[in-house]
């Protein structure tokens, strides 16, 4: 059975990326499961055992070889190796045919603005949450629609927990060492969704982006929990857009702060909203323009609360004056705006952890 990370050193004399270690097992399922738990392997829940046969076969649907190294995670600086991010995919449960979004997910984090270092030691409790557009979304059914950050969903539980436990596992942040959350959010486990590609009422976020119609693209950013809202009484776009402004204009959300290092948040507008919204005339550049615009709170409300002291903004804000309205984020692009969820007029919105940026990876045929 292949462990997910190395038990003992490396010989000076092996190669670069050496195979991970293995180690023989007897007993149940469970006994497996107790056993990776005590090693500090697990999240907290049960684990399918990597057996060698396991690996191989999630291996067979990497578009990378075994040994290719990714990177390394901090704190304690793992290599990242496919085979070794394979290995957490079969703990966490993953079909094989999911196993290129899971690289491309564990690629982007891997990219230095996206501090993945920061985000697993901080006492912020970020998690990185895996927005999945284009086709591939469909066809591997990464649920974008009911209950869409729920349970109940394969694709969206393992994808987003096989990132996860490689980032722990190779990464070393557990709770006796350094992951520090101070109450951590359950994206902490997984957090990966696709945006609604049938009922999203603008070109698709990959094209939005820049990227061909046909590619599908992993996007990451590290949030700190989910803000949910509700506007079943307003029925224009306009109206929408008003009380989303509202759910993100409050006290204690640390982007007021921290503009310069270039966060960003992610909106998810429910496609009851979403068509409601662009009925209004706006297009996705424009929601964005509208929440930069108005997404913003009195310099008074800021100062001396918060992450005031630690502040990383423009250093025009220091000379503005007290009423000046300050925006959560430094320019319109920073927002994500995706559409995904069922029926229902509700929407929610993704605060991101403030020391971060996003990171956009193209999944590999």
């Amino acid at each position: 059975m292949a462990s997910p990370r190395p038990r003992r050193a490396t010989p000076a004399s092996a190669p670069a990326a050496p195979k991970a270690s293995r180690i023989n097992l007897t007993g149940s399922v469970r006994d497996v499961c107790d056993y990776f738990y005590q090693q500090g392997w697990t999240d907290g829940l049960p684990i399918i055992p990597p057996t060698e046969d396991l690996v191989l076969e999630m291996l067979e649907a990497s578009p990378l070889s075994a040994g290719q190294v990714l990177g390394q995670v901090p704190p304690l600086n793992g290599s990242v190796t496919v085979e070794k991010t394979a290995i957490n995919a079969v703990m966490a449960g993953c079909r094989p045919e999911y196993f290129p979004v899971v690289l491309a997910a564990v690629k982007a984090v891997l990219q230095p603005q996206f501090n993945v270092g920061g985000i697993t030691t901080t006492t912020g409790g970020a998690a990185p949450v895996a927005l999945v557009s284009g086709p591939l979304a469909a066809q591997l059914d990464i649920n974008s629609g009911t209950a869409v950050f729920g349970s109940g969903h394969q694709a969206n539980a393992t994808i987003g927990r096989a990132l996860r436990l490689t980032l722990r596992n190779l990464g070393g942040a557990v709770a006796a060492t350094m992951e520090k959350s101070t109450h951590g959010w359950p994206g902490k486990y997984t957090m990966c969704f696709a945006e609604s590609a049938e009922r999203c009422p603008w070109e698709p976020l990959q094209v939005a982006l820049g990227y061909p119609k046909e590619a599908t693209i992993v996007l990451v950013s590290a949030c700190r929990g989910i803000h949910t809202l509700v506007e079943s009484t307003q029925e224009s776009g306009q109206g929408v857009l008003e009380t989303l402004v509202g759910s993100m204009t409050a006290g204690g959300i640390s982007g007021y702060a921290f503009q310069a290092r270039g966060a960003s948040p992610i909106i998810v507008f429910g496609p009851e909203h979403a068509a409601e919204v662009a009925a209004a005339g706006y297009s996705r550049q424009d929601v964005a323009q509208y929440l930069f615009e108005r997404v913003r709170l009195p310099k008074s409300q800021i100062k001396g609360r918060g992450h005031y002291g630690a502040r990383s903004w423009p250093a025009e804000f220091e000379a503005a004056p007290d009423d000046t309205m300050l925006p959560l984020v430094a320019d319109p692009g920073k927002y994500v705006i995706t559409v995904a969820g069922g029926d229902g007029r509700h929407s929610s919105w993704f605060p991101a952890w403030s020391a971060t940026q996003r990171a956009v990876e193209v999944v590999q045929g």
